[in-house]
């Protein structure tokens, strides 16, 4: 067993009340971005060391847009995190995404409002970085593939729209996302993916279809959300229990893992000796 933690979850609190996550400690890390949402739960799962956040944090208490996505994903790479599996649930666009199915979507469209800091890269320090393919394909397969081998109904791609809230959709709202062709729709997975990108962390979403939105007969609730949530627990834990040992027979670096080559806008001597500072763990990559 390797101490080094190369997975990170994100995700509800109930996925690390688990039996197979054993050897728990909680850790505090300070980020230049602010607190996480939550102390880090590590622990071990199978032979992979694993850290934890909960996204909203213990109990619920913040909001989609008030989630610090940047220092979640920047203790993350503190801790050395390559790979990045985020549960979420989404409001399903289409009607053969059902609820309680999963979708691992391969694209995201971010429909969100502004308010949330969404790039590392700013403040004296410029970096353009790619999003054509925005999920890790590498982690994605495997991700999809373990769902269905404990038995969950999957979906292999999907159009992911993410909105501000925390209200859910008008009527009006939910349709015209299916006429731009959207598969799915949630609140949280933007800027968590691109700013996971911009770390050079691989990352995967595995989005549980708990309702249809409003735009089919039944009108979304929170009751309907946590119930379909509740239900899929068990199966979210078994994924990630299952998941472990594919993670861990990586052979090759996916693509994200380089992400910031090219990328640096600025002339290095113009970068603020602050950003040099608080991006530290980005530099090599950026000036390499």
């Amino acid at each position: 067993m390797s101490d080094e933690i190369r997975i990170g979850i994100i995700g509800g609190s109930g996925l690390y009340q688990m039996d197979a996550l054993t050897h728990k400690e909680e850790i505090q890390i300070d980020t230049p971005f602010g607190p996480t949402s939550d102390s880090i739960i590590v622990g071990n799962l199978g032979n992979q060391r694993v850290a934890f956040i909960a996204r909203h944090g213990r109990g619920h208490v913040l909001t989609p847009t008030e989630v610090p996505y940047r220092a979640n994903i920047y203790a993350f790479k503190q801790l050395g995190v390559q790979y990045v599996l985020a549960v979420s649930a989404c409001g399903s666009l289409r009607e053969d995404y059902a609820p309680g199915h999963i979708v691992v979507p391969d694209q995201l469209i971010d429909f969100t409002k502004g308010k949330r800091d969404r790039t590392f890269f700013e403040d004296g320090l410029v970096a353009h970085v790619g999003a054509a393919q925005p999920f890790c394909d590498e982690l994605r397969h495997v991700l999809a593939d373990t769902i269905q081998a404990v038995g969950g109904t999957v979906h292999r791609s999907g159009n992911y729209i993410t909105v501000e809230g925390p209200r859910f959709s008008t009527r009006g709202e939910s349709e015209l996302f299916r006429q731009w062709g959207m598969d799915i729709i949630g609140m949280t997975t933007s800027p968590e993916a691109f700013l996971a990108r911009e770390a050079e962390i691989c990352y995967a979403v595995m989005a549980m279809v708990t309702d249809y939105d409003c735009w089919h007969e039944e009108e979304v609730t929170v009751e309907m959300v946590m119930q379909t949530m509740s239900r899929n627990l068990s199966l979210a834990q078994a994924v990630l229990v299952g998941i472990m040992p594919k993670i861990a027979a990586f052979k090759t670096a996916p693509a994200a893992h380089s992400a910031l080559q090219g990328t640096l806008t600025t002339a290095p001597n113009a970068i603020p000796a602050e950003r040099h500072k608080t991006l530290s763990l980005f530099m090599q990559s950026l000036l390499g």
